[in-house]
């Protein structure tokens, strides 16, 4: 097969030891690549914009590993993409390895806070722990901008509430059938700011609060980075900031 992609012109190669010795390479890559790198962790409450300031940290040319870009998947209850199932665990650990491997260890490499699985999909056991051992970042941004900056990036659950309600009945052994009731009526008539601001106040940052400090060693002593808007204009001015103390800290070290 190899020979006659290359004879129609692929750039066809065969691997030693064929598809499961290259499996057995990343997994063991998975393993050890983690190890190598300085880690930045960019955390801070649902609606942040914790993915937009890595956006912006990438554009500045600083190292990002978008793991939430990689699994197709926001990685809360409601962060499935439209339109965009996500990888299979295999690819997505593909996807990760091939990041990993492409890494400059003497930079330092920012990634957002996450669980232990996003979506469907596993994080790698060493690099989740090397994730929660690592220097914090806390974003600190005012509750109506982050409700702004929720309404865009869920833009689809206000043109089909009904797979918003699908997605609310997730919640229901948490809240009680009353409360989800509630949020579906405020989706029903339109008052998107109120569903949004009551998810935010009564379920994602509780669930924020408990889990943060147990999870990531350093989250208590994390640097603070404070947004005062959702205006992309100053996610890129705090991106630079970040960029440039990390790139000052290197040098010093």
């Amino acid at each position: 097969m190899t020979h006659i992609l290359r004879c129609v012109g692929w750039q066809a190669r065969q691997l030693q030891g064929g598809y499961r010795a290259y499996r057995r390479t990343i997994l063991t890559d998975l393993a050890t690549l983690p190890a190598r790198l300085s880690l930045r962790v960019i955390c801070g409450t649902t609606g942040s914009g914790k993915s937009r300031l890595l956006q912006q940290l990438s554009a500045q040319g600083a190292q990002v590993l978008d793991l939430e870009a990689l699994a197709h998947h926001r990685g809360s209850v409601l962060g499935g993409l439209p339109a965009q199932p996500q990888p299979s665990q295999k690819m997505f650990e593909t996807r990760l390895w091939s990041m990993l491997r492409a890494f400059d260890p003497t930079r330092v490499v920012y990634v957002e806070s996450e669980s232990r699985k996003i979506g469907e999909l596993r994080i790698p056991d060493a690099l989740l722990k090397l994730m929660r051992e690592s220097d914090c970042v806390r974003l600190e941004v005012p509750l109506q901008a982050r409700i702004r900056l929720l309404r865009g990036e869920y833009a689809h659950f206000e043109h089909d509430s009904s797979a918003l309600e699908s997605q609310l009945d997730c919640l229901s052994a948490l809240h009680g059938r009353q409360k989800i009731s509630h949020w579906k009526a405020l989706a029903r008539g339109d008052d998107w700011n109120g569903v949004v601001e009551q998810l935010l106040v009564e379920h994602y940052d509780p669930a924020y609060l408990k889990s943060i400090d147990r999870n990531f060693a350093r989250a208590a002593s994390a640097e603070v980075l404070q947004i005062d808007s959702d205006a992309i204009e100053a996610y890129r001015a705090a991106a630079y900031a970040l960029a440039s103390r990390n790139l000052n800290l290197l040098a010093v070290t």
